[in-house]
């Protein structure tokens, strides 16, 4: 759910659905049949479940109304709860979510040109090398290609 939940930072606070239906824009946990849990965000409601995408997604997935088990109601970031009734919170969730569109154009194009850099970078360096900045550190026992 990048860029707004970041990963081993910020915790998600979560509430067991009930039998009430989810609302669009609601962020869900779900149970995908692989056994894989994922959090992504509802953009359409149906009658038999919901079309749901993550936020740095470019292709959603149909998910069951059975699939769903919680509802994100917050998150914890430097030790301040952000709710989801938040004003600040809402902006970001309609203004990310309403230019959807555009949103999976800009991710596609950026795709086309990493895309190529990621295999350069995997045929140069080999799976084991870690990028921070501008400087390369690789692990132990990393040999070059």
């Amino acid at each position: 759910m990048m860029p707004l939940l970041r990963q081993h930072r910020d915790i998600m606070i979560l509430q067991k659905k009930g039998p009430q239906r989810c609302k669009k824009l609601d962020a869900v946990l779900f149970k995908r049949d692989n056994g894989q849990y994922i959090l992504h965000r509802i953009l359409k409601v149906y009658p038999d479940g919901y079309w749901i995408v993550g936020d740095n997604c470019v292709s959603g997935e149909h998910v069951r109304e059975d699939q769903v088990l919680a509802i994100m109601t917050g998150v914890v970031r430097n030790g301040k709860t952000i709710i989801v009734t938040d004003k600040a919170y809402l902006a970001y969730v309609h203004l990310w979510c309403d230019i959807y569109p555009v949103r999976i154009f800009v991710l596609h194009c950026r795709n086309a040109v990493m895309r190529p850099l990621y295999k350069l970078k995997k045929k140069l360096f080999g799976e084991c090398s870690l990028f921070h900045g501008e400087n390369a550190v690789f692990a132990r026992n990393c040999k070059k290609k």
